[in-house]
């Protein structure tokens, strides 16, 4: 069988068109000093699994079918008597994307999983961390297509965090805002 290059619609959105625009905007000499989306890490937190562990399984299984790939199951750290939580116990389910799989599902959030998301007034444009990462949290799970709504019996939030090798807050911003990410005006 012979082997297909296939490349995702947002990394030859890169390639062809954002590249070229920050080279412009910003006057880099050299094309690898460009600031790119280096890696993007997704958060499920499960506050309720100290009552039962395996809403955190199910939680798990929800954000595997969301990245396309299996997530880490979180353990809290040490004891926490007033939360009834104990050390290493399951707290919820990250997992890191990167390369292919990222730019797929920084098309699928842009383009598909924002805009369904209930009074969506665009992104802040201050969720930025000072070293060109960008976070963004969703109250509710269900806005992605994998997710079949009718078969959720709980929804959860989740923290997106966009990691570029920008060095400054206005060079990933405009990084962001080149990839079409909805930022509020």
């Amino acid at each position: 069988m012979a082997e297909t290059s296939y490349s995702p619609r947002m990394k030859s959105l890169y390639e062809d068109v954002v590249r070229k625009q920050m080279i412009e905007q910003f006057g880099y000499k050299n094309p690898m000093e460009v600031p790119t989306i280096d890696k993007i890490v997704i958060n499920m937190g499960v506050g309720e699994a100290t009552a039962d562990t395996k809403k955190v399984t199910t939680a798990a299984a929800d954000l595997a079918l969301i990245a396309g790939q299996r997530p880490v199951v979180t353990r809290a750290r040490n004891a926490i008597s007033n939360f009834k939580l104990r050390e290493n116990q399951p707290v919820g389910a990250k997992v890191t994307l990167r390369k292919t799989r990222m730019f797929e599902f920084v098309d699928r959030l842009v383009n598909i999983a924002l805009p369904r998301v209930r009074d969506f007034r665009g992104l802040n444009p201050k969720s930025f961390d000072g070293r060109g990462n960008f976070a963004l949290g969703i109250k509710e799970h269900i806005v992605f297509p994998e997710i079949n709504y009718d078969k959720v019996d709980q929804m959860w939030g989740m923290d997106i965090i966009v990691c570029t090798t920008a060095k400054t807050d206005d060079e990933a911003r405009a990084l962001l805002k080149a990839f079409n990410f909805p930022f509020r005006q």
